[in-house]
């Protein structure tokens, strides 16, 4: 296919997208579609409007919510243009992805600020009793992150960018220092507590032997010990030590593969999600919720 014939079949499919969604959205006897209704709810023990809260159509007071409708508009139109990406890089695909590059940065650059900056920083500095001799320690503990944060900020600076390699540094260490820590105690202590069980699991009532447990922890100790045999190379992987290390590599392409499954899973129940939205709630060709009948 050459490119004038490609670009015309393209802006056939976008004119008779246009009419569709025209028709459906604008010009009257259309179904309808993309649009948000609310109601007022009236705030216990007052007889003022508390919220607006979603409600059919067809429910008595319902109002078509612009900013709603907006925004479904907006959420759609930018989930084709990064789905265009399925087609090939576009001028609507970088937009949709420079917006939400744009928008998370800016989310959390705000929310650090009033999360992070101001009931941490200035709301103590504000209350600081600069005069008296007990905040002296707490005031030294206030400013230093301040001073660490201005440290950080040098590396802007046409000169001095080596200042912000201290507050790095200090980063860097206090993160790795407390997550070593953590990971200590979840990964590595604690999958040791959990290998040692017993082989032969009782029954709660102390007669006989529960075989189900019992083969599950035995699977999960030799799980454990071929696993370990294989990363072992002091020893050659030959003989009956071979054969262990082998088994210990069907468990694990076994977990990397369940590890795998269950990304893939995640992400087809995001496109999933993404797909419902548009059929039910921009399209209304699909109503799974009973939400506007």
């Amino acid at each position: 296919m050459t490119s004038s014939t490609e670009r015309r079949t393209w802006w056939l499919i976008f004119l008779v997208s246009g009419l569709f969604l025209l028709w459906r959205s604008v010009l009257p006897g259309g179904p309808g579609m993309a649009r948000v209704y609310v109601k007022p709810v009236l705030a216990e023990g007052e007889g003022t409007t508390g919220e607006w809260v979603t409600a059919r159509p067809d429910e008595p007071g319902a109002l078509v919510s612009p900013a709603r409708t907006a925004g479904v508009w907006v959420a759609a139109l930018l989930t084709l243009a990064i789905f265009s990406f399925l087609y090939k890089d576009n001028p609507a695909y970088r937009f949709a992805e420079a917006v939400m590059v744009g928008v998370s940065a800016a989310y959390f650059m705000v929310a650090g600020f009033w999360d992070g900056l101001v009931p941490k920083l200035f709301v103590p500095l504000s209350r600081m009793q600069w005069g008296s001799g007990a905040d002296v320690g707490r005031s030294l503990l206030t400013l230093t992150p301040l001073v660490l944060g201005m440290m950080l900020l040098w590396r802007l600076l046409p000169r001095g960018g080596w200042i912000a390699r201290w507050p790095l540094a200090f980063i860097v260490g206090t993160y790795a220092g407390i997550r070593l820590l953590s990971f200590l105690e979840a990964d590595f202590v604690s999958q040791i507590r959990n290998t040692i069980v017993p082989l032969l699991v009782r029954n709660p009532d102390g007669l006989g032997f529960d075989l189900w447990a019992s083969v599950r922890n035995g699977l999960m100790l030799g799980g454990v010990l071929s696993c370990l045999a294989y990363f072992f190379f002091s020893v050659d992987h030959r003989g009956a030590y071979g054969r262990v290390a082998r088994v210990g590599v069907w468990y694990l392409m076994i977990t990397f593969g369940a590890s795998f499954a269950f990304t893939v899973m995640g992400r087809i129940a995001l496109l999933a999600a993404r797909l419902e939205f548009l059929f039910d709630d921009w399209l209304w060709l699909i109503d799974p919720l009973g939400k506007r009948t």
